[in-house]
Formats: C-alpha cells, sequence, structure tokens
C-alpha cells in the first residue's frame, strides 16, 4: 500500500496519466493530476472518486511556470507534500509526421518546449519540497524513440532523448539527498498520443495503458523487496 504517498501526475486526465492515476490510488495514494482539458480532467476525477480514491484535479497547462506554481502550491496546500513526480504530460510533436527534411524547426522548438523544457519547469518547482523532506522520486516517461532512429520520429525523439539526459543529469547532482530520479519508457500503449502517431492505422496490438501502471507504482513503493530491487537512480526502466 502507498497510503503515506502523494503522488503528482502531469497528463494525468487520459491515457497513460489516468491509468497512473487510477493504480495509484487504488493503493491508497493521494493522487493530484493536472492536465490541459477540463472535461476529460473532471471526467478522470470522477472515475479515481467513485472507486474510493482521494485525488485533486487541477486544469492547467503543465509547461507555463505560473500554472506549475498554482499546482504544486495546492498539491502541497492540500495534502501536505509531495512524494512521487511522474512527468507524463508530453506530444506527439508535428503531425502526421514529417521527415526530418520537411520538419518545421519552430514546430520542432514546441516538441522540446513540451516534452523537455516542461518537465524540468516541473521538476524544479517540485524538488525543493522533495529535499525538505529528505526523499522523492521523480519519474520521467520516456520512449524508445529516444534510443533508436526511427523515420518520421525525429523532432519527438530528439525530445525525450534530452529529457533523458537531463533526468541522468538530475540523479546524479542529486545523489546522496534521498531523492531519486529514474526514466521510464512505457512501451508502445493503446493511447490518443498512439493513434494519432498512426492516424487510421488499427493500434489494437498495443498493450493497454493499465498494462504498465504496475511497474511505476512498484517503483514507488516503500516495501522491503521493492527497496532492494529499486532501480538505482538514474536508471532507465523498459515496461
Amino acid at each position: 500500500m502507498l497510503s503515506d504517498k502523494v503522488v503528482l501526475i502531469t497528463g494525468g486526465s487520459r491515457g497513460l496519466g489516468k491509468a497512473l492515476a487510477k493504480a495509484f490510488a487504488a493503493e491508497g495514494a493521494r493522487v493530484v493530476i493536472a492536465a490541459r482539458n477540463p472535461e476529460t480532467l473532471e471526467a478522470a476525477r470522477r472515475e479515481i472518486e467513485s472507486s474510493g480514491g482521494e485525488v485533486l484535479a487541477l486544469a492547467a497547462d503543465m509547461t507555463q511556470p505560473a500554472d506549475i506554481t498554482r499546482v504544486v502550491e495546492a498539491a502541497v496546500a492540500r495534502f501536505g507534500r509531495i512524494d512521487v513526480l511522474i512527468n507524463n504530460g508530453g506530444t506527439l510533436g508535428p503531425t502526421p509526421r514529417p521527415s526530418l527534411l520537411d520538419t518545421d524547426p519552430d514546430a520542432m522548438l514546441e516538441t522540446f518546449r513540451v516534452n523537455t523544457v516542461g518537465p524540468l519547469r516541473v521538476t524544479q518547482a517540485v524538488l525543493p519540497h522533495m529535499l525538505r523532506q529528505g526523499r522523492g522520486l521523480v519519474i520521467n516517461v520516456t520512449s524508445d524513440a529516444s534510443r533508436g532512429a526511427y523515420p518520421e520520429w525525429g523532432a519527438y525523439g530528439a525530445s525525450k532523448a534530452a529529457l533523458e539526459l537531463i533526468g541522468l543529469t538530475w540523479a546524479a547532482e542529486l545523489e546522496g539527498t534521498g531523492v531519486h530520479v529514474v526514466n521510464v519508457d512505457p512501451g508502445d500503449l493503446q493511447t490518443d498520443m498512439q493513434q494519432a502517431a498512426f492516424p487510421g492505422e488499427d493500434i489494437s496490438d498495443r498493450a493497454l495503458p493499465e498494462s504498465a501502471a504496475p511497474a511505476f507504482v512498484w517503483l514507488a513503493s516503500e516495501g522491503r523487496v521493492a527497496r532492494e530491487r529499486r532501480a538505482d537512480s538514474g536508471a532507465r526502466v523498459q515496461v
């Protein structure tokens, strides 16, 4: 059980983010979800609460400093702390997916702003609270596109590769503080983003988002076995 944990999840209103929120709430964690769409956010809140979970849902653009500050302050005011941050919010980038030759550099910059700079800003806002606690876990949701040179995935893959390196750097800088940083690749999932990447194609062969959630819960567990087997800070975990 994670009844003593407070978990903040960006992009928490649908797809993997909602699956993570439901999984952590089912384990007793108090969950904070932030997303831009108020309608999907409210639907996620109702779904979690109907199952007995405790959730704070906040409409916010978690790339904007003012919104980030508001969400973090609201989470701490409501629950007293933040133990786990999951940087899940992101964008596919320009669609339909272009080759690098045809990629608009401004569109690539926007992809980096959302997928790389956004998580950096959120982590910067949450870390002071974790450091005061002397413990915490930051999970960056990444992708195999960060490691493979896939045609037409240049903008997205590069932004996730940068996020992975930032996660590794955070881990090195935070060594000995009690705060750990891990990059997690959940694999290809049946999500709106995956469907947008393959318009008109059947993606039912991909795993459901719920299948990846247990790995995240395991990483956040404070049980003895989990402590002994937890991936080292800075590791890259592939689900």
